[in-house]
Formats: structure tokens, C-alpha cells, sequence
């Protein structure tokens, strides 16, 4: 995984995050098979050498259940793949979009609606787990202590978690807690990538989705040695959606040879 030069401080979350068992996660293969790569837009990034993505189409989806802690989740016997991020990021949207299935999570304005772990099984064989928005906890004490609740022990004890996707709005300005929800999730040692929503959707008097792409990243690089994945994605569009596929496809593989399954 990538990892900050400094300390990191996750106090902007309210999260310590305790010691993680490496060797029950696949971090471990994350770290043995990257490397640093400088890429054309001139930001360096955790380079992986992943296996070939195989079965990346979504054939079947089907939700299964919604869980208020993490005891009531699904056996963790599949590999699964997190969604977090901001209230009204998009994390409902981009779900139904790579699935294909327009009516499989539940999509609303409001922000906030996603306030229980909610499992999706894909393809009898993996899940996308969609957690509620950090971007509530704002409203409240009461809320921010819900949300630690419902993903706290989530993040740091699901055995079968192989990577997370922070949804970061790409129609927004960089801001400053999609920073410390990724400096906690590197410091607790979970994989994950970056996944820029509503790439297409650029908001009136704002700058563009591109120029706020490129002060995201550079936020991150002037603490980070390494970015992680990014992806940008449209769920109307459909811009990146295949190549998401295809990188938890690859994930699902070196999760398999890491010999999680």
C-alpha cells in the first residue's frame, strides 16, 4: 500500500486505529507485489503486478442483507470490496451502474441514506459492501458516533475484506476528511484505491472535474511517497466502469493466490 511520509493523525475522523494482524489480510500480498511508478500525469503511484483479470463481467447481482454491526454480516468466506465515502458521493449510483442492475441499491438526494453495511452478492462468488457516508457524522455527535460504529470494526476485523474504494466527488474541490479517511485506512494497513465519481458532472462556478481531479492528488502527494490506484468514473456514462471491473477482478485473483481462499 501506499504510505504517508508523516505520522498520520486520523483525530479528523475520531478513529484509533489498533494494531492489524498482517498476515490474516491481503495487505500482505499488496506490499510484496508493488512498487513505485511515476506516471504521464506526473504524480507517482503504488504500481501492483496483478494476475489477469478474469470474469470481470457482472452476470448476477442480489442483494442480501443489511447489517447494523459487524457480527450480523454475511460469513466471511467470499472475498468482498467496500464502497465508502461523503454522504451523496455517489457510492448507490456507481454500484448499480457496474452491476447493471438499476435497482439494486437504493439511490436518493438526500445525503445520509446509506446508514446500515449493506451486502451485495455478485456472481454467487464475491460482494460489494456499501457503508454508510462519513459526510452525516457532520450533523452531530450522536451521527458521528453511529457512523464510527457501523465502520470502525468493520474495516479492521472483516477477514475477507480485499480492498476498499474511497469514492472521492470529483465535481468538488479537494476536501480535507476524503484525505483523512485514506491516511487512516493506510495507517490501519487496508488496500485501497481512490474512485472519482460524477467525472461528467461539473457543478456551476466551480472548477473543472479535471483541475479538481489534480488538486486532490495533489494534496495527497505532497505527504504521500505514493498515490494508490485512482479511477475516474461516470455512473451515467459509464466512463471507467470497465477498467473498475477489471482491477477487482485481478484483486480477487491475487486474493485467491495469497491464499485467503
Amino acid at each position: 500500500m501506499a504510505i504517508s511520509q508523516r505520522p498520520l493523525s486520523p483525530q479528523a475522523l475520531g478513529l484509533a486505529c489498533r494494531h492489524v494482524p498482517t498476515a490474516r489480510r491481503t495487505a500482505r500480498a499488496f506490499r510484496v507485489a508493488a512498487g513505485p511508478s511515476t506516471s504521464s500525469d506526473g504524480f507517482t503511484y503504488l504500481e501492483l503486478e496483478l494476475p489477469t483479470p478474469l470474469n470481470s463481467n457482472v452476470k448476477k447481482s442480489a442483494f442480501i442483507k443489511s447489517s447494523t454491526r459487524v457480527a450480523d454480516c454475511p460469513p466471511d468466506r467470499i472475498p468482498e470490496f467496500a464502497f465508502i465515502g461523503r454522504s451523496n458521493v455517489g457510492k448507490s449510483s456507481l454500484i448499480n451502474s457496474l452491476t447493471n442492475n438499476d435497482r439494486l441499491a437504493k439511490v436518493s438526494k438526500e445525503p445520509g441514506m446509506t446508514k446500515l453495511i449493506n451486502h451485495y452478492l455478485i456472481n454467487d462468488s464475491w460482494y460489494l459492501v456499501d457503508l454508510p457516508g462519513y459526510g452525516f457524522a457532520k450533523a452531530g455527535k450522536s451521527n458521528r458516533e453511529e457512523w464510527l460504529r457501523f465502520t470502525k470494526d468493520y474495516f479492521i476485523t472483516r477477514d475477507n475484506l480485499v480492498s476498499v474504494m474511497l469514492l472521492v466527488d470529483s465535481s468538488l474541490p479537494p476536501q480535507t476528511v476524503d484525505r483523512d479517511c485514506a491516511d487512516w485506512l493506510a495507517e490501519c494497513e487496508v488496500p485501497f484505491c481512490i474512485v472519482f465519481t460524477k467525472i461528467d458532472n461539473r457543478k456551476k462556478d466551480m472548477p473543472t472535474n479535471a483541475a479538481n481531479v489534480k488538486a486532490f492528488k495533489q494534496m495527497m502527494a505532497e505527504e504521500w511517497e505514493a498515490l494508490p490506484r485512482c479511477f475516474e468514473t461516470s455512473s451515467k456514462t459509464g466512463t471507467g466502469k470497465s477498467e473498475l471491473l477489471g482491477y477487482l477482478a485481478s484483486l480477487r485473483e491475487l486474493h485467491v493466490r495469497s491464499g485467503r481462499m
